[in-house]
């Protein structure tokens, strides 16, 4: 007697179908209705079987289309390197980003865009815009002076709350006074810097790391000195221990531990704890940017904050990927400078308005939003498979790429001496935005990179701008 649950036996004979070839790669599944007469199971059943062979990377769910067999894996980049730490680090800077990332705004928004590979967020299909409308709604019904009331000064209590408790996901430990409610991380960071640090003191940060990181670096008249960062591991502690010793002026460190910008790469814990550690030791900040940690394919990794038992860590997060991109919701736990953050917070800010805060809260209170991230988590993965293989296929040899463990991003390092600004203005033309490598650094150590967002679905159109955009490579390659 076969002792196998029946959607397991099902999905074994569908995945017999795929390998055989009976069902070819692109051609769509028989629909979950059609498997519940076909095969007399409960609707339950058929779902269990789809999801299965999801699971095992035999077929993928396009949205409102069904399931599709996927194509057999193809070929298989080499990884983007380590850097090499034993060369020199740059001198501290902090000039020119600001133009750049102008220049790349502006050029974007001139031309039509089909295909949007520069954006680091999914589309809003993706997010539970419905559910959360009618938070709203039932937010201002029993709240009906919030519109006119005072907003609460560090955020709304029910929402500090929910976002503490929800903390202990990436095993932090800490209560609502704890929290700091911002318009997004980037405010958080912004308050972050102005706090540890004065202008012309020094930050080091990861290299390659987020331009708009940069851009408040610069905004404050500090100087950014860039540590190396390994895609597999993050950054170095070791190249951060040599400046920390050969270079003066370092107030604060600021990384992305878990699903950095733009590598995707995940810290362990053992190099977490080490630069704690190291910063506890140097009496410097540690400001943790955690945006993307709720995003990993096996759920939110530890923060580094975790380990904090000092207040040496200013943690700031926000729900932009997560959630809700256009709510800019964001806090911080600033530690030790908990209230000198609240004071620039007043100063440069004022509170956030408190109805998206009470409505957010009450929608991450339930179990509505552990289903949601595992939506997302799963759908993210899926679409950073299918940008991965199709970049194998279609981009020239001496392309890398180090598929990271979850988030939107991957980040690839094209042929050697191929100018990725090229490469960017001629797929602006295409009508295909992508974000070139020069927008992540001071220094010009990543003109042959780009960073490519996997939020656009997995369509023919997807894999039709893809092999046009490496052709575009193709062209510019020496």
């Amino acid at each position: 007697m076969d002792t196998q649950p029946l959607y397991q036996r099902l999905a074994d004979y569908y995945r017999r179908a795929i390998q055989s070839g009976a069902l070819a790669p692109a051609q769509r599944m028989p629909s979950v209705r059609t498997m519940v007469r076909t095969h007399h199971v409960s609707l339950t059943t058929a779902l269990q079987v789809c999801r299965r062979l999801e699971d095992d990377g035999l077929v993928e769910a396009r949205p409102r289309s069904g399931y599709f067999v996927r194509p057999p894996a193809g070929p298989r980049l080499a990884p983007v390197p380590d850097p090499d730490i034993r060369r020199p680090i740059d001198v501290a800077n902090y000039v020119g980003i600001h133009d750049r990332v102008a220049n790349f705004i502006t050029r974007s928004e001139s031309q039509d865009c089909k295909t949007n590979f520069a954006l680091a967020a999914a589309p809003p299909s993706s997010y539970p815009h419905a559910a959360l409308r009618q938070a709203m709604t039932r937010a201002l019904r029993m709240n009906s002076a919030v519109l006119a009331g005072r907003a609460p000064a560090h955020g709304h209590p029910q929402f500090r709350t929910v976002l503490a408790r929800r903390a202990l996901d990436c095993g932090i430990s800490a209560n609502a006074d704890d929290l700091l409610v911002t318009h997004g991380c980037i405010e958080a960071l912004n308050l972050a810097l102005r706090a540890v640090a004065r202008p012309g003191d020094t930050i080091a940060v990861e290299s390659p790391t987020y331009f708009g990181l940069l851009q408040i670096i610069e905004s404050l008249g500090l100087r950014a000195l860039e540590i190396p960062t390994s895609p597999q591991r993050g950054i170095s502690i070791e190249a951060l221990e040599l400046a920390l010793r050969t270079q003066p002026g370092i107030r604060a460190v600021v990384v992305v531990p878990n699903l950095q910008n733009p590598l995707g790469c995940i810290m362990s814990d053992e190099d977490k704890q080490r630069l704690l550690q190291l910063c506890t030791s140097q009496q410097i900040a540690l400001i943790e940017d955690d945006t993307y940690g709720a995003l990993g394919d096996d759920g939110p990794s530890l923060a580094i904050k975790h380990w904090d038992r000092k207040g040496d860590v200013i943690y700031c997060a926000s729900l932009h990927k997560t959630l809700a991109p256009a709510m800019r919701l964001g806090w911080t736990m600033g530690g030790r400078w908990h209230e000198r953050m609240a004071m620039f917070k007043f100063a440069q800010s004022r509170p956030n308005e408190p109805l998206a805060q009470i409505a957010v809260a009450e929608y991450m209170s339930t179990k509505a939003y552990d289903r949601h991230l595992a939506r997302l988590r799963q759908q993210l993965r899926q679409q950073r498979a299918h940008v991965a293989e199709a970049v194998a296929r279609h981009f020239p040899a001496g392309t890398r790429l180090a598929p990271p463990a979850g988030g939107m991003l991957l980040w690839l390092e094209l042929p050697e001496g191929t100018p990725g600004m090229t490469v960017f203005e001629r797929a602006l033309e295409a009508g295909i935005r992508v974000a070139p490598g020069a927008m992540f650094s001071n220094s010009s150590r990543y003109d042959h990179f780009l960073r490519l967002s996997c939020t656009e679905p997995a369509v023919p159109e997807t894999e039709a701008a893809i092999r046009a955009l490496g052709e575009i490579v193709a062209a510019c390659a020496p």
